[in-house]
Order: structure tokens, then sequence, then C-alpha cells
């Protein structure tokens, strides 16, 4: 159902699970790679504390894709980019069948902000969603307070013809507390009408 890897112009993703990646050398980066704490001060994760803690998550990851849940990937940036090959970041997308909708998630390392990553990437899974499982909306939400993440988030979904749908209180819990989030989205129909410049390439 999930592709194995999706190519764009600058980016190769590929299907995250234990297989995929040395599980050390992820529990480095999410664990103790520079400016951590500022990557995941936003996301529903802590760095980890334990190899164990990153097979884990990369054992979760292949569980979902294998029960057509959802898939995470390993986001690395293609040849002719700065750091081309190294892991980037994770793109994780969910989806909710019933209501035909997928919701995009991404979390890079830092020294990765700021090349416009995040839209190529949301671009390909827009095209995923889209052309290959026929879903009729992807979303995808920030904490009220990630002003990074919100201007990144409008900036692609208003390219692609969609944008903010509002705050969504309680919408997510940090720290045992309850967050509000604002949720933004694209229509498959406003994404018709929005041709992108992306060229995506599925690889099953």
């Amino acid at each position: 159902m999930f592709p194995e890897r999706i190519e764009t112009d600058r980016l190769r993703l590929e299907a995250l699970g234990p297989d995929a990646v040395d599980v050390l050398e992820f529990y480095e980066i999410c664990s103790s790679d520079p400016a951590i704490e500022a990557i995941t001060e936003y996301v529903t994760w802590d760095p980890h504390a334990t190899p164990k803690e990153t097979l884990e998550y990369l054992e979760g990851a292949a569980e979902r894709r294998e029960a057509n849940e959802g898939a995470s990937y390993l986001i690395r940036p293609r040849e002719g980019e700065d750091g081309a090959g190294e892991i980037a970041g994770d793109a994780g997308v969910g989806v909710d069948w019933e209501k035909r909708t997928m919701g995009l998630g991404v979390w890079l390392r830092k020294r990765f902000w700021g090349r416009g990553y995040s839209g190529e990437r949301a671009a390909a899974l827009m095209n995923l969603a889209f052309e290959q499982l026929d879903l009729e909306l992807v979303v995808a939400d920030a904490h009220v307070d990630n002003e990074r993440s919100n201007r990144a988030i409008e900036r692609y979904t208003e390219a692609h013809g969609g944008g903010q749908d509002g705050l969504l209180r309680n919408w997510h819990v940090f720290d045992g507390e309850p967050v509000d989030c604002y949720r933004y989205s694209v229509s498959k129909e406003e994404w018709a009408e929005t041709p992108t410049d992306v060229t995506v390439t599925v690889v099953d």
C-alpha cells in the first residue's frame, strides 16, 4: 500500500523500519543530535534515552506500514545537495480510511532547516495521497506556539490551494498537558487545480 521509496527533485524518502537504517546511527540522531531539544520541543516524542527505545520506534513504524495505517519515511537529500545521502529527518503519514484523510508530520535535523525540504516532502506525500491512495483530504497541524512550523505548513498548503482551517483546542498532549494546535488542509480538488513544480517518482 505504502511504497518503499519516493523520490523528488532533491529528496529521497525511504520507508522507515529496523531493516532500513542502522539502529545505533538513528539512536545517535534521536538522542543527542545537535539541537535535539529544539527539534523535539513541539513534537510528541522526547529525545531517545536508550537504543532499545529507538528500536521500538523503528519497529512501530514498520508495524503501522504493514497494517496499512500509515508509514514513516527517512528523508535523505539526493546527490547535489549539501549532506547528500545523510539522514535529514523523518516524514510520517497516518491515514483515516473512513474519513479518506491523510495526516502529515515531519521533523528535520536543525542543519537541514530552511531549505524548503518540508514543503517538497509534503508535495510528494500529497501526490501519494491523491494519486495513489485515492484519498480526499491531506491535513497537518502544529502547536500554536510553533511559529516556524505554522509558517511552513501555511506556505505549502496555500501553495496547493488549501490553507488554515482553524484552531483545535486541546488537540495534542505534550508532557502530560493538552495543547492547542492550528490545523491546515488541502483537498484533492484544490490540489488538482494547483499543479506542483516538484517531480515525484514512486518506487515500489
